[in-house]
């Protein structure tokens, strides 16, 4: 019996350990990509063991197998990304270019075999709304761009952009998550993370 494999990327997170638990007790293969940069091997102790989990410790768009590795995965769930408040306003260069570059060698990998991918993003692409409820088609006011925070917004919204045109272009079914603050076991405040 085949066994569906998924492709979780920046695995070693606070979210990503957790997909990564409950895909492998679905019954998946499940393969991790991540840098370990925010994410910690320890968040992936209770999987080392699992005949049906690999980790990878690289940057996605470093990874000289990408390719083939999307190729033979069911899903990817790309979860990579730069994190945290104080990440994102001490090195925006950093941030901006960490969000475009793995989202774009993902979506690339994913359109040679139209892999489908869920693409994280964030809830601070809504931008300055003064809406109590968002919708995804609410125009957006961003702030101005010597605040990092708008920075991480922007770049996050490209990949949105990204993904939703290598659907419409090449075909790459995508879904698109904006995730608010979220928190529990295995979360550090390292970062900066907000409450």
């Amino acid at each position: 019996m085949n066994q569906e494999q998924a492709l979780v990327t920046g695995g070693a997170g606070f979210i990503g350990s957790h997909l990564v638990e409950r895909l492998l007790g679905e019954g998946k293969r499940v393969v991790v990509i991540d840098d370990c940069s925010t994410g910690r091997e320890e968040n992936l102790a209770s999987c080392q063991s699992n005949s049906s989990f690999r980790f990878i410790k690289s940057k996605v768009s470093s990874f000289a197998e990408l390719n083939d590795l999307v190729q033979n995965s069911t899903v990817v769930y790309h979860l990579a990304a730069a994190v945290g408040v104080e990440l994102v306003v001490r090195s925006p260069i950093r941030t901006i270019e960490t969000n475009l570059k793995e989202a774009q060698s993902i979506l690339q990998a994913a359109s040679l075999k139209k892999t489908p991918v869920l693409m994280a993003s964030t809830s601070e692409v809504y931008g300055k709304s003064h809406h109590s409820v968002f919708t995804e088609t609410d125009d957006l006011v961003i702030g101005p761009p010597h605040l990092g925070r708008w920075s991480y917004a922007c770049s996050k919204l490209m990949d949105e952009f990204l993904a939703i045109s290598y659907f419409k272009e090449m075909g790459v079914p995508v879904v698109v998550a904006r995730m608010f603050n979220t928190v529990g076991p295995r979360q550090t405040g390292q970062y900066g993370m907000v409450l």
